[in-house]
C-alpha cells in the first residue's frame, strides 16, 4: 500500500515525469500497457484483439488539461478515433472511454464545458453503432461525472459509467445505477484516496467489490466487470449463473497487456471480454497508475531497466 501511494504521488511530479519519460528503457515496459502513440497504432491493436474474439475500448491518453483549447483537442482526437473505428465495422465491439478531466472538467465552469465537448463524441459513437463510457477519476469528480452520465443518457442511453469499489459511497451508487439499460464498469480503483472516503486495506476493497458486483449482477443493467483478479472473475461467472444472465448481458474488462492469455481463454470459452486500449503520447500518468496497482508490474519494470542498461 505504501509503495502504491508513493507511485501515485509520483504520477503528479513533473521532475520525475521528465526522468521516466526520457529513459529509453522505459519504452519497453510502456509498450506492454500502451498500444502506441498514434491512432494507427491503436486501430492495429483493436484489429488484433478482434481477431482473438476480444472487444476493445479505446482511451486517448491525456488528463488534467488547463485550457479549453486542450480540451477541444481531446474532443477532436476522439472524433478521429471513432472515425477510425467506423472503418473497422466492429459496431459495439469497439467503443471509446473518456476522462472528463481531458475535456475541461477542472476548468472554471468545467462541468458545462466538459459535457458540451463530450456530447459530439457521444453522438458520433451512436451514429456508428457503438458507445462511450465516462471513466471515473478521483473522488472529487464523482458527482460531476455521474451528473454528466445522467444528462448524456437522456438522448444516448448506452452511455457507460464507472464505479470504484474502494470508495465508501460506491454501494449506494451501484444501487442507483443498477437499472434497465445502464452500462456500469466496476473497478477496484487506482487513485490515492483518504480514509474518510475510501477503504484502505486490500481485503476491505475486495469485499466491497464483491458486494457491488452482486448489486449490479442482480439488477437489469449491463455489468462490466473490470478486474484481473481470478477470484473476482470467477465470482462474476457464479453470479451470472445465479441470476440466469445471458452471455451477452455482461462482460469482463481487462487492461491491454495484462493477462492477455487469460483474456483469450475467457473469450474462447464464451465470455464477453473487452480490453481497455490506451494510446497517445501523454502516457506517463496512466503508466504510473498501472505500476501502483500491482507490485508485479514494478518488478517487471525494474527487470526491464536492468536488462536494457
Amino acid at each position: 500500500m505504501l509503495l502504491s501511494k508513493a507511485l501515485l504521488a509520483a504520477s503528479r511530479r513533473p521532475a520525475l515525469r521528465r526522468v521516466v519519460t526520457g529513459t529509453p528503457a522505459t519504452r519497453r515496459v510502456v509498450d506492454r500497457f500502451v498500444a502506441g502513440e498514434s491512432l494507427a497504432d491503436a486501430l492495429s491493436a483493436v484489429r488484433a484483439l478482434a481477431a482473438d474474439g476480444i472487444r476493445a475500448t479505446l482511451d486517448h491518453l491525456g488528463e488534467d488539461i488547463t485550457t479549453r483549447a486542450e480540451a477541444e483537442r481531446s474532443r477532436d482526437a476522439y472524433l478521429a478515433a471513432l472515425d477510425g473505428l467506423a472503418g473497422l465495422g466492429l459496431g459495439d465491439g469497439a467503443e471509446v472511454s473518456v476522462k472528463l478531466s481531458a475535456f475541461g472538467q477542472a476548468l472554471p465552469d468545467g462541468h458545462e464545458i466538459a459535457v458540451d465537448l463530450v456530447r459530439p463524441v457521444v453522438e458520433a459513437a451512436t451514429a456508428i453503432g457503438t458507445t462511450v463510457t465516462l471513466d471515473m477519476e478521483d473522488s472529487r469528480t464523482i458527482d460531476s461525472t455521474l451528473a454528466a452520465v445522467a444528462e448524456l443518457r437522456k438522448e444516448h442511453p448506452g452511455t457507460g459509467a464507472v464505479l470504484q469499489a474502494m470508495l465508501l459511497r460506491t454501494e449506494d451508487d451501484a444501487k442507483a445505477l443498477a437499472v434497465t439499460g445502464s452500462r456500469v464498469r466496476l473497478v477496484k480503483g487506482a487513485y490515492d484516496e483518504a480514509p474518510a472516503v475510501a477503504h484502505q486495506k486490500k481485503k476491505d476493497v475486495d469485499a466491497a467489490y464483491a458486494r457491488c458486483l452482486e448489486i449490479l449482477m442482480a439488477g437489469p443493467g449491463y455489468p462490466m466487470v473490470g478486474s484481473h483478479d481470478p477470484a473476482m472473475v470467477a465470482l462474476a461467472h457464479e453470479l451470472a449463473a445465479q441470476h440466469s444472465r445471458a452471455a451477452d448481458s455482461w462482460e469482463v474488462q481487462m487492461l491491454y497487456g495484462i493477462r492477455p492469455d487469460e483474456q483469450r481463454r475467457l473469450a474462447a470459452a464464451g465470455t464477453r471480454v473487452r480490453a481497455y486500449v490506451p494510446y497517445g503520447v501523454d502516457w506517463y500518468a496512466y503508466f504510473m497508475r498501472r505500476l501502483a496497482e500491482r507490485p508485479a508490474n514494478v518488478a517487471f519494470f525494474l527487470r526491464s531497466l536492468r536488462t536494457t542498461s
